[in-house]
């Protein structure tokens, strides 16, 4: 099974990368529901400040991402994809495993530390994805992942939320169940998609961020702004995985049941957007014009948020700000033709290494906005503020976006209609 796969957008390959990163996420999915809870009982705290508790756990997360992403991303470029992401899974069964054995918070944070270290199985997916697909249908196929997420986000916050109702720790160890069946399944069926000849020697020097991003620069420097774009962007939708299940404890009252429920809702919406809309929308109005619809999306998305005094607004606002599930993968898309095939991997690190500077930055500073504006005493009530301060935080986004859009010039904005066909 270790054999190299043809470079060609198999049906096979792409759904078996799609079932991974699918139970991947519904793994992390079922935990967030009762994450506050678990929190509370932990350090007796209050929920505003489980919520900065909840920020420094994927702060620590992140900030080992940060570092490693880049460096998964090289050595998948060197061995192959299948071992990283084989080692990655085997590595999150025994997180959640901690996470659901904890006696104290610092449990919590040996977990997500060790999730942190070895958690680059989304770059290396994303790498698989590139190797397997022609360059001019990699922004639809990376779609997959985003529907894969989407659905992740139902089946997993529903099933944390039903879980949760038996125990605060059980769905942790459902978690660590999947991880381990997905490690096992994977080590049996999954095929290698990067041929030796297309290998490239490991550089730790290039193996963070910076370096690799400056090296993949010289292929074409649009790079360097699409990753600002995708930093600011990614720093902007930390705001949902980060502050939801708090938000709707706060604002509305909610149990982990209903927490679970109104994830699901965004998984569905976000699957519906990333598996058929994306297909039909990238191909008629191109990558640019879908960045600016996505971004416009969450920043209404964010504005009901802010002012909603009922919960019957919050599927509207989930419906009206599914859209921005257009944005990574339009982006994604364009950064993955800008550069070549050797160095697909190194490009996923980087992202990786991209997505998780937002996840260090977006959490401590999103939970503290969340504490300013809920805690006793808070001279302003407003519970969605975080989400307020998300959209601004959008709209730099697309800023560095379409100035790097201009330097990539009208070749790459615009796909013929044949090109949108996905698998």
């Amino acid at each position: 099974m270790t054999a190299a796969a043809p470079v060609s957008a198999t049906r096979g390959s792409l759904l078996f990368i799609f079932a991974l990163v699918l139970i991947d996420m519904i793994g992390f999915g079922i935990i967030m529901p009762v994450l506050p809870a678990l929190i509370v009982e932990l350090t007796g705290d209050t929920i505003a400040g489980a919520a900065v508790d909840a920020g420094w756990l994927a702060f620590v997360y992140a900030a080992m991402q940060f570092i490693f992403g880049p460096i998964m991303g090289n050595l998948s470029d060197r061995f192959g994809r299948r071992p990283v992401l084989l080692a990655t899974l085997l590595a999150y069964s025994i997180n959640y495993a901690l996470m659901g054995l904890a006696p104290t918070l610092l449990w919590l944070f040996v977990g997500r530390l060790l999730a942190g270290i070895t958690g680059a199985s989304f770059s290396a997916a994303y790498a698989y994805v590139a190797d397997v697909t022609p360059a001019e249908k990699r922004a639809q196929n990376f779609g997959l992942i985003g529907v894969a997420f989407g659905l992740g986000f139902i089946v997993g916050p529903a099933l944390g939320g039903i879980l949760g109702e038996y125990g605060t720790r059980l769905p942790f160890f459902a978690a660590g169940g999947l991880a381990l069946a997905n490690a096992v399944f994977g080590f049996f069926c999954l095929n290698e998609s990067l041929p030796p000849e297309k290998r490239r020697p490991f550089s730790l020097i290039r193996s963070n961020a910076v370096s690799a991003l400056r090296e993949l620069g010289r292929q074409d420097k649009v790079v360097i702004w699409y990753a600002g774009a995708l930093l600011v962007w990614m720093t902007a939708h930390m705001v949902y995985p980060i502050i939801w299940a708090f938000y709707g404890i706060e604002a509305f009252g909610w149990s982990e049941r209903m927490v679970g429920i109104s994830l699901a809702g965004v998984g569905l919406s976000s699957a519906i957007v990333q598996g058929v809309l994306i297909r039909t929308i990238v191909p008629r109005v191109g990558e640019r014009r879908a960045v600016m619809l996505g971004v416009g999306c969450l920043l209404a998305a964010a504005l009901i948020y802010l002012f909603a005094e009922h919960e019957i607004w919050v599927p509207i606002a989930i419906a009206v700000g599914s859209l921005q599930g257009l944005v990574q993968p339009s982006i994604n898309g364009l950064m993955s033709r800008a550069v070549d095939e050797r160095s697909q991997g190194e490009l996923q690190g980087a992202v990786a290494s991209i997505s998780s500077l937002s996840a260090v930055i977006g959490p401590l500073v999103y939970t503290r906005v969340f504490y300013a504006f809920t805690a006793p005493g808070a001279v302003i009530y407003l519970p969605g503020a975080a989400f307020a301060l998300a959209g601004v935080v959008a709209i730099g986004a697309l800023a560095l976006f379409l100035r790097g859009n201009t330097l990539h010039g009208v070749a790459f904005v615009r796909p013929s209609p044949r090109e949108g066909q996905g698998f």
